[in-house]
């Protein structure tokens, strides 16, 4: 039987229907014992709305749709239909137009190029990843290891003939590769299903269907079973920000402006060709607080990204003055934009509280992780873009240089707590004309691979989660093509590579396993300068700690030269070395010999004791304190 429709519209136009999916959009029903899909639609500019598809021909006189109770809303039961048929909303506009639009709930879509809506029933799937939903909520992702492989699902292995790999495809080929490889987490670029290839998926025509270009929606679900049952989270990139000017899409929906704001400064992303969603309209929330929930419910993600944060928090963003009015304040803030990520998260953790909310926020804005009870966000990871900038900055500079950059090293530890931060080497870094995160570095063919090895030591080894776009986990050269797949036989052929693919993989396990690299990221508990300021010899050095006292040393050196005799001090004892990027399995030159070191009283770096080290150039080594 057709679902009573009241209490869905009002909480709809209250801006607090968080699972208005469950109402809009093509659901299977049965009416007086007919078997149909019902079909709901907002549109409240319509003269009227019709379902068009093949079933009908395309005739927008055949089922024309009833106005709901609200007036804004349109309803039809259409018997028959079945799954997988294909259909859109053919809407008169109150100047006498006819739009073909795809249904903004729909659960399926063609493949692009095509554009019209599918029929389809997400019901009937049977997961089977209870048992890591309930590990999941007995420990705090906060001191959990979090290292996430962010890649592009249709450009990361393709066949010969250029055709990408679909959902089931992945499920054979890259849930063995995550878990060799040691990571956590696989973060997706954007799958909801968008038009244009070029945008990688940042401009989406349809947010509750993910792309028909992979499979269908459940061939996804048992893409997300199987990576659960192999203790690997999901994270989806999700783009709230902004949609594309298609006209099939949410752009002008019932003719004029709807999902976007009418008002002339805040309707568009002029760079980007695209249009803002309008954050102080209700429906638009329901909207989008309920596609963020959906992921959640229907497809078992353990989180998502948010794109573009900053570009919905500030009203003069990418504008130039005149371009732009200020709030009712006379501020640059976007108070509807605010009043969103903070409904959308409270909602989220309400429902999920082990979900992560990951901010993409490229500016200072405050307490972006923080509590909404406090003045917060209420996100609870965000990207430390600045890190990533600084010492991006610092590792393309010729180690002749560095000194005169070495706070780009350092200055990270300076906020480094005031946010529980997830540091990013992304997508965007290798794109544009940036290079690729070996081909970022100076030197010649080896020094890079010395220099990439020396700065994931650095990374894993910095507080905050981790997260590293594929291909630069073996050293692709060419910058990331969305259109190819990437060059793994690279890391086949090529000694540099495999070994650089050999020491991310041991690093990433040695991560996951070693709890003073991640349960405590929040304090200085976790974390100690050793030597912070030795800029003339291009070294760092710094102590990692775990709740139980259990000690890390960490030192790099970035020059081009041995730092020899270099007087290190630390905590009296007896030292272990665990780990080092100089050792000849991953690509060094074996010239860092010692395993044991034994402090001498040898006041240094204001200690008592100190280690003597005769550390290679560009070599990561870690150290544990055995006594």
């Amino acid at each position: 039987m057709m679902k009573q429709v009241d209490f869905p519209l009002y909480v709809f136009h209250h801006g607090k229907n968080f699972r208005a999916y469950d109402f809009f959009g093509s659901h299977p029903d049965k009416v007086d014992g007919t078997k149909g899909y019902v079909f709901r639609v907002w549109a409240p500019h319509a003269e009227t709305v019709s379902v068009v598809g093949d079933f009908n021909e395309w005739d927008p006189s055949a089922h024309v749709m009833k106005r709901l109770l609200d007036g804004e809303s349109f309803e039809l039961f259409v018997p028959g239909i079945k799954e997988y048929t294909i259909y859109k909303y053919c809407i008169q506009t109150s100047d006498g137009r006819f739009l073909y639009k795809a249904d903004p709930y729909a659960f399926h879509a063609e493949t692009p190029s095509k554009t019209a809506s599918k029929t389809y029933s997400l019901d009937g799937f049977r997961w089977s990843d209870r048992d890591y939903l309930k590990a999941k909520q007995k420990k705090s992702i906060y001191s959990s290891p979090v290292n996430i492989y962010e890649m592009n699902a249709l450009s990361w292995r393709q066949y010969g003939d250029g055709n990408f790999f679909d959902f089931n495809k992945l499920i054979d080929e890259l849930i063995p590769y995550l878990k060799e490889s040691g990571y956590t987490h696989v973060e997706f670029m954007p799958l909801s299903e968008y038009p244009y290839d070029a945008s990688w998926g940042y401009q989406v025509t349809g947010y509750y269907a993910i792309t028909s270009r992979l499979g269908t929606p459940h061939d996804f679900m048992r893409l997300v079973d199987e990576l659960h049952k192999n203790n690997i989270g999901v994270i989806m990139d999700w783009v709230p920000a902004h949609f594309p000017k298609d006209a099939h899409g949410l752009y002008e929906f019932d003719g004029q402006p709807l999902y976007e704001s009418p008002q002339w400064d805040r309707q568009e992303h002029k760079s980007w060709g695209t249009r803002r969603f309008d954050y102080g309209r209700n429906e638009v929330l329901s909207f989008l607080i309920s596609n963020a929930v959906f992921f959640f419910d229907k497809f078992h993600v353990d989180g998502l990204r948010v794109d573009a944060v900053a570009s919905m928090l500030y009203l003069d963003y990418d504008k130039r003055p005149g371009e732009w009015l200020p709030n009712k304040y006379g501020e640059n803030k976007n108070l509807e934009a605010i009043e969103f990520l903070r409904r959308l998260n409270t909602t989220v953790f309400s429902e999920y509280p082990d979900a992560m909310m990951i901010a993409e926020e490229s500016t200072a804005w405050p307490l972006v992780t923080k509590p909404v009870d406090i003045g917060g966000l209420g996100f609870n990871f965000k990207w430390n873009m600045g890190w990533m900038n600084d010492v991006l900055s610092y590792m393309q500079t010729d180690p002749l240089w560095r000194r005169g950059n070495h706070n780009k090293l350092t200055f990270s530890m300076i906020y480094a707590f005031t946010e529980n931060y997830i540091l990013p080497i992304s997508h965007d870094e290798v794109v544009y004309g940036k290079g690729s995160l070996i081909n970022k570095m100076p030197g010649c063919y080896e020094d890079k691979f010395a220099n990439v090895r020396a700065f994931m030591g650095y990374m894993m080894a910095h507080p905050g989660k981790k997260l590293l776009f594929m291909g630069s986990e073996f050293g692709q050269f060419k910058e990331w093509n969305y259109k190819e797949g990437l060059e793994f036989f690279l890391k086949d052929e090529y000694p540099l590579h495999a070994k650089l693919y050999e020491m991310n993989k041991t690093l990433n396990h040695f991560y996951k396993e070693t709890k003073a690299f991640h349960e405590i990221e929040d304090s200085w508990d976790g974390f100690e300068w050793l030597a912070a300021d030795d800029a003339d010899r291009n070294v760092i050095a710094f102590m990692r700690k775990d709740r139980e006292g259990k000690k890390f040393v960490v030192a790099i050196n970035f020059s081009g030269v041995t730092a020899e005799g270099y007087r290190l001090g630390v905590p009296k004892g007896k030292y272990q070395v665990v780990f080092n990027t100089d050792n000849p399995k991953f690509g060094g030159e074996g010239a860092f010999k010692k395993r044991i070191l034994n402090t001498q009283k040898k006041p240094s770096h204001g200690k008592e004791y100190s280690i003597l080290l005769e550390l290679p150039k560009l070599t990561c080594v870690y150290l544990e304190q055995i006594q």
